[in-house]
């Protein structure tokens, strides 16, 4: 496959860069990091009102601008790259996805134009266990007159503690693995929510916990077919390990760009330090790692285009996930890695951004599965299409 960005792509890219670099500077950053929300309301406002950029993929029958993946991964790259601290992921990248895939007419007409109206969203389906396949999924639902009683505690959830609506994942008593998986959607402050939000590593995403205690919603809520709701639960999150991956590209990119940046300006025994053979050669790697992820992600972003148009392929889906979030998810740790090492003793210290380039570096990395779990995954893929053939 041959990609190039279309002249719109680009025009999407370079707006969103243009934006970015005047809104999400080092000091907003490092502002809206120290506060409980993670985000400044007033620009979320104007991403929402100015930008539109939280309906770039909603269709356009409920309210959005009905472009595709692409368009949306070449944003989420300049976020990342950027560090933009804001409910984005959480309500693009996990909420509309869930509900274009597994929402029905009636949620989709609900709940879609709320988001395009500024309205936030997450989704829970992970507990303690440290899992990311279906496995994770603790939380049950048990039928109860003509809705469902929800009860479960859920971890790692994207802006869980400040999200409008919630979609959340509950399996039915007694059931395990990708058996008796159900999705639900709900508002934030039904009765019985609470949620609570959990410091992490990277203060630049925020991540909360989500208790559900004899939550009772109606069976309007339920989402697709009871008790068969995984596949399309591993597509919404194979989705967002795409979205992840470009986060990524756009982070590894800044830290290279960066720390050359630094090594041009450090002058040790009479030289700039970038003029040194060794230091070059770190920087090349840099530079590989970066493009080779790209790679991966702008196809996986085909694929995931493909995917939600339901094009042929769109079965590639989970392949490309798993190829792009491995690679990339090295590819940004390496070169936040090197960025530090290169900056020297400096780099951990509060007054450069290298530090958090490396920690949300590390956090996205295990976000959803680390390389590890992912190359295992794929070699699952492959010995089980040749068992299959």
């Amino acid at each position: 496959m041959e990609f190039a960005f279309t002249e719109e792509q680009q025009m999407i890219r370079d707006t969103a860069a243009d934006f970015l670099a005047e809104v999400s500077t080092s000091e907003a950053v490092r502002a809206a990091m120290n506060t409980e929300a993670g985000y400044d309301a007033a620009l979320w406002d104007r991403v929402c009102q100015e930008m539109f950029w939280q309906a770039i993929h909603i269709p356009e029958e409920h309210g959005g601008m009905g472009l595709g993946y692409v368009e949306l991964v070449a944003m989420l790259e300049q976020m990342g790259r950027y560090l933009f601290c804001s409910p984005f992921f959480s309500t693009v990248c996990l909420g509309v996805n869930a509900l274009r895939i597994a929402g029905n007419e009636a949620q989709q007409a609900q709940y879609l134009p709320e988001i395009v109206a500024g309205k936030t969203a997450t989704l829970a389906y992970a507990s303690a266990n440290g899992g990311w396949d279906s496995d994770a999924i603790t939380a049950t639902c048990t039928a109860e007159g003509a809705g469902y009683r929800l009860d479960g505690t859920y971890r790692y959830v994207s802006d869980g503690h400040t999200a409008d609506i919630l979609i959340v994942a509950a399996r039915k008593s007694g059931s395990a693995g990708d058996d008796g998986v159900s999705l639900f959607v709900l508002d934030a402050d039904t009765v019985g929510v609470s949620r609570k939000w959990l410091p992490t590593m990277d203060q630049t995403r925020k991540q909360a916990e989500v208790v559900l205690n004899g939550v009772v919603v109606g069976a309007e809520a339920l989402m697709g077919e009871a008790g068969k709701a995984w596949p399309q639960l591993q597509q919404v999150l194979d989705l967002a390990r795409v979205a992840i991956a470009a986060d990524q590209v756009g982070g590894a990119q800044q830290s290279l760009d960066i720390t050359v940046d630094y090594l041009q300006e450090r002058v040790q025994f009479g030289r700039v330090i970038a003029s040194y053979q060794a230091v070059k050669h770190k920087a090349a790697d840099m530079m590989v790692k970066v493009e080779a992820g790209r790679s991966a992600l702008y196809y996986a972003a085909c694929v995931a285009d493909e995917a939600l148009s339901g094009g042929a392929l769109g079965a590639e889906l989970a392949e490309a996930a798993s190829v792009a979030k491995a690679w990339c998810s090295e590819a940004y740790f390496f070169n936040a890695g090197c960025g530090i090492q290169l900056f020297g003793g400096v780099g951990f210290t509060a007054e450069y951004d290298i530090q958090l380039y490396f920690k949300r570096a590390k956090s996205t990395e295990t976000f959803l599965g680390d390389a590890a779990y992912h190359r295992e995954r794929l070699a699952q893929q492959i010995l089980d299409g040749e068992a299959a053939a």
